[in-house]
């Protein structure tokens, strides 16, 4: 109860400064540990907690990642990614060598810092509405790499093999092919099966968050059968729920589980350390973070300027890559749990990732402002061979919420002019949505991770068909700049939407359902005449309303 608290007091004053809430956890774990209080030690239950923390973080990671997501730029994503493991791993060993840590150590730390931190800068850039750019997806898409990368690091330090160098090779080698069966088996899974059996539950909130932890602790068992670890399992069963209809709500569901878990594990973490392993190396920290922070940045740049992306591309996509992941701790306490390294490699760690990952959170929250400033000075990258790709992203489109037979005549006529994309709750529209011309989200508009898909801020045209006034006030909220279209129920209601901005409220007591469509159809064609049409509208819910008072 006593982590949770602090954790929590500690995660408001984290958002405060605009940093990662995992930094505010692993602080809960100092302040309360031997590093300062000391008023709580690890318990049995502690560590099984931490460790399902750990799995459920993994497991998360694995849902997000969407493949769908990066297919238009997979090819120089892949090129960078390959290019940027290579030399960041190469730059991570260098360091820790030459400030004079022994080789085997060295070679932990180097495993240990080549990540970059999936859950901030995901986290930094959707709030930033910078996910879908170019910038975005290049990040993205070298994170997903790292992370199949990452799992298979896990797994090989989790066979505790490293002692033994002659046994290395043949250890990767079936690592690789039980991760890749396994992985395969999780993908054909998410084809032929997951969406059927998550369909039919769907509409069962239980059932639904049930399934998906059933599935996650299935794969679980299966990587503990086959020889690996918890964190690989719970990864590739996250990886076949990424690629079906439902991953959002099944992110939105899970998540409050893996952020509790995740606060024991790097609170546990915490615990784990005293000041003497923190002070244990702190210049050497120190200097570690300075270097490897400028040798990631200029190593990204490189490798992106050489695909051909202009200046500003490689420069954002770039500074947002810069720090020592979170997952350096994970893979650090695997470490100190096999014997290979001691407490005080890992405070070391810790305090990288603590440096880096504090003045990277700034970087990416300011990455464009940066860029002008030195702008002038990347002029001389500039030439014609260099441009972006086009890339396929919701912006300027229409979005319509809840999908039955009125909605299905709306969409038609919006698809005329917009891009549609389409948000609803009802398993038995997947399929038929699933096979429409229009994109397709599963879930409840009221969840953050759905409305974040929507892209509400860059859409044209937004229309509720749900009567729920707290959803509608949400879009109306969200969506400012758009056209923006909310069903009520009463005239109470319709009156405060108005009077909150929408643009038209849909009262099926005085519009008849079927009419809806056709209001759709008049503001495509004489936004003049529409106007007119909804004035007169509000002057008769207005004088509805006073002759009822």
């Amino acid at each position: 109860m006593l982590i949770i608290v602090t954790a929590t007091i500690l995660a408001i004053i984290a958002r405060k400064l605009k940093q990662p809430v995992l930094l505010a956890y692993l602080i809960t774990g100092l302040v309360l540990g031997p590093t300062l209080l000391d008023i709580v030690g690890e318990t049995q239950t502690l560590t099984l907690m931490s460790e399902l923390g750990l799995g459920f973080l993994l497991f998360l990671v694995g849902i997000e990642m969407n493949l769908e997501d990066i297919k238009e730029i997979l090819k120089p994503i892949s090129i960078i990614a390959v290019g940027q493991t290579v030399l960041q791993t190469g730059l991570a060993f260098v360091v820790p060598y030459v400030l004079g840590f022994e080789l085997f150590e060295t070679t932990i730390i180097a495993l240990c810092t080549v990540f970059g931190a999936t859950p901030v800068i995901v986290k930094i850039l959707t709030e930033k509405d910078e996910l879908k750019t170019l910038p975005g997806k290049l990040d993205v898409g070298v994170l997903v790499l790292q992370d199949i990368y990452l799992i298979l690091i896990v797994a090989l330090i989790g066979s505790g093999t490293l002692t033994q160098p002659n046994q290395i090779p043949g250890t990767l080698i079936k690592i690789i092919g039980l991760i890749a069966l396994v992985a395969a088996l999780s993908l054909l899974s998410s084809r032929y099966v997951l969406e059927e059996v998550f369909g039919k539950v769907a509409d069962s909130k239980h059932a639904f968050f049930v399934h998906g932890i059933a599935w996650a602790f299935l794969f679980i068992s299966l990587a503990r059968y086959l020889g690996l670890s918890v964190e690989v399992g719970a990864f590739l069963a996250g990886l076949g729920l990424g690629q079906i209809p439902y991953r959002e709500e099944l992110k939105e569901r899970i998540r409050p589980l893996t952020d509790f878990f995740m606060v024991i594990f790097f609170s546990t973490l915490g615990l784990t350390l005293s000041i003497d392993n923190l002070q244990a190396y702190w210049v050497e920290a120190v200097m570690a973070s300075g270097i490897l922070m400028i040798g990631n940045f200029l190593i990204m740049f490189y490798l992106i300027d050489r695909m051909k992306f202009t200046p500003r591309t490689s420069f954002i996509a770039s500074i947002n890559m810069t720090q020592v992941s979170e997952f350096s701790l994970v893979v650090g306490a695997l470490a100190v749990q096999q014997g290979y390294v001691g407490n005080d490699i890992l405070g070391y760690i810790s305090l990288m990732a603590l440096l880096t990952i504090g003045l990277s959170t700034y970087l990416i929250n300011y990455n464009k402002e940066i860029y002008q400033k030195v702008e002038h000075l990347l002029q001389w990258l500039e030439s014609e061979e260099k441009k972006d790709i086009e890339i396929n992203r919701l912006e300027n489109h229409a979005v319509v919420i809840g999908y039955d037979r009125i909605a299905e005549k709306i969409c038609e006529k919006l698809h005329r002019e917009y891009d549609v994309l389409v948000i609803d709750k009802d398993p038995e529209n997947t399929e038929l949505l699933g096979e429409s011309p229009y994109e397709y989200i599963y879930g409840d508009f009221k969840h953050g991770e759905i409305r974040e898909g929507a892209n509400l801020q860059e859409a044209a045209f937004v229309i509720s068909l749900s009567d729920e006034k707290s959803l509608n006030l949400k879009l109306l909220e969200e969506a400012e700049e758009a056209v923006r279209m909310v069903k009520a129920q009463s005239l109470e209601d319709a009156t405060e939407l108005y009077d909150v901005g929408a643009d038209y409220v849909i009262m099926e007591n005085i519009l008849a359902a079927d009419r809806i469509a056709e209001y759709i159809e008049l503001y495509l064609e004489d936004h003049g005449l529409f106007t007119e049409e909804v004035d007169s509208e509000l002057d008769k819910i207005r004088g509805d309303e006073e002759s009822q008072s």
